[in-house]
C-alpha cells in the first residue's frame, strides 16, 4: 500500500506502573512495548513518527537515532499528542494510522487490514473497535439503523441503554491526512479535563459531512498496558502466541505454561523444551536438542543434538552434540565445542573448549583456550586473576589434568601432557610431559597418640 503513514503515541507517564522507567519501555517477551508496536507498523507504512514526552530522553536513548520523533511537551490528551506530530504530517497525502505505544499485541496483519478497509470504503476516518464482554470504562460505539458509526459515547456519559453496548473504542484510528490536519485546527479543550481528544476529531469530521467508519477487529491486539498486572497479562498472551507457533513448527514443549520464550528466539524441529526453561534475547536453538528443565539461555547459539540441563548459558555458543549440566554456568564469550561435556557445578568464563573435551564436575575454567580431547579432573581451577589483571591459559590437544589441580595463568599445557592430581602448576608443561607440583608425603607415626587427640 502506498501513501500510508503511522503515528505512535508514546509520551505518557504511566503512573499506575509505579516506575522510574517510561511506560512504553517496559518489556513484553524481551522487547519494550513500543518496539512491538514499531515492528508491527514498520513493514506496513511508508514512514512513521513516535510522539515522546515523559521520559523522552530515555525513550530516544533506548530506541536510537534511526527513528523519527515528535515531542509533546505537556500531556494534554490524545488530540494534543497528534497535534505535536503535525510537522511530520505536513505535505503528506494519504492515510495515517494512530496507535498507542503501550499496545504490544498489535500485529502487522491487522494494521494492513485496517488500512485496506479504510481506503476501500473511502472513509475520512475509521475508528478501530472491538467487542468485549465487560465494556466498563471504554467508550461505546453507537451505530445507526444501517450499521454506520453514529457517535462514540464515553462510559461516564453513557445512558443505561448505551452502557449495554459491547462494541467499544480501541483508541486507535485511521485518518485521511488532509482531513485530519483540517480538523486539528478546530479542535479545542473545552472540557472538564482541559484536554484535546481524538474522539472530538471524529465529531468534527462527521459535522463536516465526511464519511466516518468503524472497523471491528480482535480487541485483544489493542488492549493497552497501564499496570504491572496488565503487563503480565500481555506477556502471557504474547508468550502463548510464540510457543504455539513454535509447536506448529515441530518443537515439543513439555509444559508451555511453565516455559518462557522471548519473541526473537528461534528453535529447530524435534527439539524438546522442558519446564522451567527461560529462553531470552536472540537465542537460536538447532534441531533434536533437549533444553531444560530449569535452564536459562540468553543470546546463545545452540547447534543440533545438544543437551543443556539445569544450567545458565549467557552470550555464548554451544556446538553440535555437546552436553551442558546439570548445574553448569557458561558465562559470556565462551564457545563449547562439538561433543564436549560440561558437567555438574562447572563454570566456564570467556573460554573456548575444544571438540570432545570433558570437564565433568566441580571445575572453573576462565580466560582459557582448551584444545580437543582434553580431560579435566574434578576440582580443577584455572587461576586466571592475579589481583589486578586477567591472564590466559592454553591447554593443548589431548592434555590430561588431574583432580584438584590449580593452573596458574599465564600458562601453557602442552599437547598430550599429563598433570598429576593435587598439583599447583605455575610453569609451562612441555608436550608429552608429566608435571607433578606437590609436596612429598610424610607420615609421622604415632603423632595422634602423642598429641592426646586420639580416643579409644
Amino acid at each position: 500500500m502506498n501513501n500510508c503513514y503511522g503515528i505512535i503515541l508514546a509520551a505518557g507517564e504511566g503512573k499506575r506502573m509505579k516506575s522510574n522507567l517510561p511506560k512504553v519501555l517496559h518489556k513484553v517477551c524481551g522487547k519494550a512495548m513500543v518496539e512491538h508496536v514499531i515492528n508491527a507498523l514498520h513493514s506496513v507504512v511508508d514512514d512513521y513518527t513516535i510522539v515522546v514526552g515523559h521520559g523522552a530522553d530515555k525513550v530516544k536513548g533506548y530506541l536510537g537515532d534511526k527513528f523519527k520523533f515528535s515531542y509533546q511537551d505537556k500531556q494534554l490528551g490524545t488530540g494534543h499528542a497528534v497535534m505535536c506530530a503535525e510537522e511530520f504530517l505536513k505535505g503528506k497525502r494519504g492515510t495515517v494510522i494512530i496507535l498507542a505505544g503501550d499496545t504490544p499485541l498489535v500485529t502487522s496483519k491487522t494494521i494492513s487490514e485496517v488500512f485496506q478497509y479504510h481506503i476501500k470504503k473511502g472513509y475520512s476516518a475509521t475508528v478501530i473497535t472491538g467487542v468485549v464482554e465487560n465494556p466498563k470504562g471504554y467508550g461505546r460505539i453507537v451505530r445507526d439503523s444501517e450499521g454506520n458509526l453514529e457517535r462514540i459515547v464515553e462510559d461516564k456519559d453513557a445512558n443505561e441503554l448505551e452502557k449495554q453496548i459491547k462494541e467499544v473504542n480501541s483508541g486507535a484510528y485511521c485518518f485521511d491526512i488532509e482531513d485530519l490536519l483540517n480538523a486539528l485546527k478546530r479542535l479545542n479543550n473545552n472540557n472538564a479535563q482541559g484536554e484535546y481528544y481524538l474522539t472530538d476529531v471524529i465529531e468534527i469530521l462527521k459535522n463536516d459531512g465526511k464519511k466516518v467508519g468503524a472497523y471491528v477487529t480482535d480487541f485483544e491486539e489493542f488492549t493497552g498496558v497501564n499496570s504491572r498486572s496488565q503487563l503480565y497479562q500481555a506477556s502471557v498472551i504474547m508468550r502463548n502466541r510464540i510457543i504455539s507457533k513454535l509447536m506448529e513448527d515441530g518443537v515439543t514443549f513439555i509444559d508451555p505454561n511453565n516455559t518462557y520464550v522471548d519473541v526473537d528466539v528461534k528453535i529447530g524441529r524435534d527439539t524438546i523444551i522442558y519446564p522451567g526453561t527461560i529462553l531470552e534475547g536472540n537465542t537460536k536453538i538447532g534441531e533434536n536438542c533437549i533444553i531444560g528443565p530449569n535452564t536459562r539461555l540468553v543470546n546463545v547459539e545452540v547447534e543440533d543434538f545438544v543437551t543443556i540441563q539445569n544450567s545458565v548459558v549467557l552470550d555464548s555458543k554451544v556446538m553440535q552434540g555437546a552436553t551442558v549440566g546439570p548445574f553448569a554456568y557458561v558465562r559470556p564469550e565462551s564457545v563449547i565445542g562439538k561433543d564436549v561435556k560440561i558437567g555438574d557445578f562447572v563454570e566456564i568464563k570467556k573460554s573456548v573448549i575444544g571438540d570432545g573435551t570433558k570437564v565433568s564436575h566441580l571445575t572453573y575454567i576462565g580466560d582459557a583456550e582448551v584444545g580437543k580431547g582434553c580431560n579435566f579432573g574434578c576440582g580443577t581451577v584455572v587461576v586466571n586473576y592475579d589481583g589486578s589483571k586477567k591472564h590466559k591459559t592454553v591447554v593443548k590437544d589431548n592434555a590430561f589434568i588431574g583432580c584438584n589441580t590449580n593452573l596458574v595463568a599465564p600458562l601453557t599445557v602442552g599437547e598430550n601432557a599429563y598433570i598429576a592430581a593435587g598439583s599447583t602448576i605455575t610453569e609451562d608443561v612441555p608436550d608429552g610431559a608429566l608435571a607433578i607440583a606437590r609436596e612429598r608425603q610424610v607420615n609421622k607415626e604415632g603423632w595422634v597418640e602423642k598429641k592426646g587427640i586420639w580416643k579409644k
